[in-house]
């Protein structure tokens, strides 16, 4: 067992660990393993191996678990976006419910009330209001698309690790280099760990059926015009991306990135996109010469429409422009905001600090049952967004600030704009900073609502707070169907 990596056979999965992956034993050790679930029988591949634990990849399954449903997607073990797809979705609940106990129990190490079962989603496809895809000269192939290529395999080809039903190659199209090429291309979602390799999406079940229509029209008539697809590592081609938000008012905007000017032939593909998919409200093209395909120090051209698209969460309007932060499942933060409503327990009263507030959009969805709305958050083009959403939904007594928590929340502040009587804080991934930390506990206010889109950093900063709050309520949100993500709301109160 002294093999950096090797493989196991007939290996029984035992449990469920968390952020998707499953348990095994073995020879006194314990694996945790990708692209199985508890019951499985299978081969793993073990890519790191501890003195007391190890982690690997399932390639071969022997038998199937009894919890085991059949996969509804064509691109199920290649593409990284859904990987629980194999599990029944009660399943899926049960075992992030098992993850944010585990998590806030191990890590926060505070005492903890009973949890209130995880908030489901009524719609496990078709979810999301926005999803971006990536075109690509270098189409990532399976093992049967290799053994059907007429040629012998280019000597750049790379073997990956093995999917979980079968073995795949991430192979060059070399007939795509930096012009295009009838056929050649992809549009898709990058493989998992591959970041030159793209799956060439034909249907993803992630948003409305018109995502399909607009990435496949694109893709059409690239290839009927010849169009040079991206080659990130070579850093040429012209189209780029796709980014689709569609909202649940019906309003669709559509931004295409391209690699660089051309006038004639980004007019060509535009209008052919609008007359194929006449629903969409607002076309933008964003030219983005970069190494990297973030556009937010970037800007984005309208081509057709206003220029931004306008969503609905219960009565409250938000606009939402190309670079703007939104929940990215609608319907799910109705209920993440309703529920933070209710945990913060407001009779009209009080001044309430939304931080790390983006767009504004908690703060507002609270907003009718508040004295005051503050919020803050590090970009000042977030806080923009905020200001424009709060008029547009007539409410004037929120405030919106760009700029550190930690510098602004000091006693000129407070003088000017009233200490916190609730404070609602949804930090990223990451957490929030220990000088933020330090700084909830010297304000002091009543009751902390924290919302987190990771419970293992949301137990950590609950067991630093635990000097002065307690935990009294918890409630597990599910946005993601189908992925190992969890959304979690923590009640935190004052001590005596």
């Amino acid at each position: 067992m002294k093999r950096k990596k090797f493989l196991l056979e007939k290996v029984l999965v035992t449990g469920y660990a968390a952020e998707g992956k499953s348990v095994a034993r073995f020879d006194g050790k314990v694996f945790f393993i990708e692209g199985a679930v508890p019951g499985d029988v299978v081969d793993v591949f073990i890519s790191t191996n501890k003195k007391d634990w190890g982690e690997g990849k399932a390639t071969h399954i022997h038998e199937y678990s009894a919890e085991r449903t059949t996969p509804f997607c064509q691109h199920f073990g290649l593409c990284g976006g859904c990987k629980w797809q194999m599990l029944p979705y009660e399943k899926q609940l049960l075992y992030k419910q098992q993850e944010v106990a585990q998590n806030l129990k191990r890590i926060g190490k505070v005492d903890l009330p009973e949890m209130m079962p995880i908030v489901g989603g009524a719609d496990t496809i078709y979810y999301r209001n926005k999803l971006e895809f990536t075109f690509s000269n270098k189409r990532y192939l399976t093992s049967e698309e290799i053994k059907n290529l007429p040629a012998p395999l280019p000597s750049k080809g790379e073997f990956s690790e093995p999917a979980i039903s079968e073995q795949t190659l991430a192979s060059e199209d070399s007939r795509n280099p930096a012009l295009g090429d009838r056929g050649a291309g992809a549009v898709g979602f990058h493989v998992p760990r591959i970041f030159d390799k793209i799956i060439d999406i034909e249907t993803c079940y992630l948003m409305n059926e018109v995502n399909n229509t607009i990435r496949n029209t694109a893709r059409n008539f690239a290839q009927q015009n010849n169009y040079s697809f991206y080659d990130i590592k070579q850093h040429t081609g012209w189209l780029r991306n796709i980014i689709i938000r569609y909202c649940t008012t019906g309003e669709l905007m559509v931004n295409i990135c391209l690699g660089y000017e051309d006038e004639r032939e980004t007019k060509k593909l535009l209008d052919n996109l609008l007359q194929q998919v006449p629903s969409i409200t607002t076309l933008l093209y964003t030219i983005n010469t970069k190494w990297n395909d973030t556009i937010y120090d970037l800007t984005p051209q309208v081509y057709y429409g206003k220029g931004f698209v306008i969503e609905h969460l219960e009565e409250f309007k938000f606009k939402i422009g190309p670079k703007s932060f939104f929940q990215t499942n609608t319907k799910q933060a109705e209920k993440l905001y309703t529920i933070t409503k209710n945990f913060a327990q407001l009779t009209g009263n009080e001044i309430v600090y939304d931080l790390y507030c983006g767009t504004g959009s908690i703060g507002i969805f609270l907003s009718k049952l508040a004295k005051k709305i503050i919020g803050v958050e590090a970009i000042p083009e977030a806080i923009e967004d905020a200001r424009e959403n709060a008029a547009l939904n007539n409410i004037t007594h929120a405030e919106f600030f760009a700029g550190d928590v930690i510098k602004i929340c000091n006693d000129d502040f407070f003088a000017q704009h009233g200490r916190p009587d609730v404070i609602i804080t949804d930090p990223p991934r990451a957490g929030m900073h220990e000088n933020l930390v330090i700084k909830l506990l010297e304000i002091g206010a009543a009751k902390i609502v924290y919302v987190s889109c990771n419970t293992a950093t949301q137990a950590r900063d609950i067991g630093l707070l635990a000097e002065k709050y307690l935990v009294e309520k918890i409630q597990p949100v599910d946005m993601f169907p189908h992925t190992h993500h969890i959304e979690c709301v923590v009640l935190l109160k004052l001590k005596n």
